[in-house]
């Protein structure tokens, strides 16, 4: 479960950069946030409350770790431009 955890963060992560240098649309802020966090943890929960496997726990578990490596590369890219 923690290495599924750790692999998700890492593809957050990926995930975040590769955001950041295919899109150049001007988004809110808050409206980022809530894709970048809402959508993964709520799939993610999704996953884990429902599965009966081992396996499938382990899946909800991966990408409920990417929200939050895909908002913290969002966030250093930012700080790194100065914006």
């Amino acid at each position: 479960m923690a290495g599924a955890l750790l692999v998700g963060a890492a593809v957050g992560q990926i995930v975040g950069i590769a955001t950041m240098l295919l899109v150049n649309a001007t988004i809110r802020p808050d409206v980022v946030i809530a894709l970048v966090v809402g959508v993964p943890s709520a799939i993610g929960m999704l996953l884990i409350l429902l599965s009966g496997r081992r396996w499938l726990t382990a899946v909800g578990a991966f990408i409920l770790a990417i929200g939050p490596g895909w908002l913290g590369a969002l966030v250093a890219i930012q700080v790194v431009n100065g914006v």
